[in-house]
């Protein structure tokens, strides 16, 4: 087995199932030793307390983590009713509620449709939202107060999975930005009582799948090569525009490319020739202009 990668481009993405216990950026930091001196950089943050699906990017592929981040997430997320917690999780200081009400499954269930759509949520104060340049997670831990607008995420689907006071589980389907642990909180505050989160598993981001995950200590250079998969997964939504060899060139140079009308309503489309060259944006002219280009090695 090699202990290291010698090919002169590696350009995909890992679907590694991440561990309890450590952070993203632990999981990030093991393959970039494992793959130098090519890059790498996750998409989707999970924190030490989550499992489940995190997509690292490798080599140029790290400038397709936008494109990640915006896929369908899914997770199994379990609550602790009649709590709280100031990181609204059982990492923090968790209280238990004097005298809380204990919500039938059938309460749950009517109250699970107004958070389904495009709803505003309060990120958590323990989080990496940014307050005046700073993470609102280094002010809490300081014990500023931290005060965080709201903001638009969209839920797809909220499932009752098991129920057994004071435990929930539910299976969220999220946009990018969701905070779970906010989702319970507030399903909590909306039947009268509170909420910590005491597991997360991310099943899925878009294609990428728990079950096909491979665990962090089985990786090794030769595994890695062989998990590695084609950056076209991180785009499935998006289509797929044809040039010729003359196209190709211009949009190295970073020049236009006139519409010729095969793609009339998508804005953005991806470019391959082999492999993946380019992703295309619309100017004001209505020409596609290169916003990413991905030269061989």
């Amino acid at each position: 087995m090699s202990s290291q990668i010698t090919e002169t481009e590696v350009f995909g993405l890992l679907n590694v199932d991440k561990p309890a216990g450590m952070t993203s950026r632990d999981v990030v930091n093991r393959v970039q030793r494992l793959v130098k001196p090519h890059k790498a950089g996750h998409a989707g943050t999970l924190d030490p307390l989550a499992t489940g699906v995190l997509v690292v990017a490798i080599g140029p592929a790290t400038r397709l983590i936008e494109y990640v981040q915006r896929l369908l997430k899914t997770y199994q997320a379990t609550f602790l009713l009649g709590r709280t917690s100031d990181t609204e999780d059982i990492e923090g200081r968790v209280e238990e509620l004097t005298s809380a009400p204990v919500p039938s499954e059938a309460q749950i269930r009517v109250a699970l449709p107004r958070f389904l759509g495009t709803i505003q949520q309060v990120p958590p104060a323990y989080s990496a939202v940014k307050v005046e340049g700073q993470r609102a997670y280094k002010l809490a831990r300081r014990g500023e107060a931290v005060e965080l607008a709201s903001r638009p995420i969209e839920i797809h689907g909220l499932e009752i999975l098991r129920y057994d006071y004071p435990a929930l589980e539910l299976l969220v389907r999220c946009g990018s930005g969701t905070y779970v642990r906010s989702l319970g909180r507030d399903l909590a505050q909306a039947l009268g009582t509170g909420a910590v989160m005491s597991a997360l598993r991310r099943q899925a981001i878009g294609p990428f799948d728990a079950a096909a995950a491979v665990p962090l200590d089985a990786l090794s250079p030769d595994e890695i090569m062989r998990r590695l998969q084609p950056v076209q997964r991180a785009l499935v939504d998006m289509p797929l525009l044809e040039m010729n060899e003359q196209e190709l060139k211009l949009l190295g140079y970073g020049q236009p490319i006139a519409d010729r009308g095969s793609l009339a309503v998508p804005e953005a489309a991806a470019v391959y020739a082999g492999r993946l060259v380019a992703i295309l944006a619309r100017d004001q002219h209505r020409r596609w202009r290169p916003v990413k280009f991905f030269p061989a090695a």
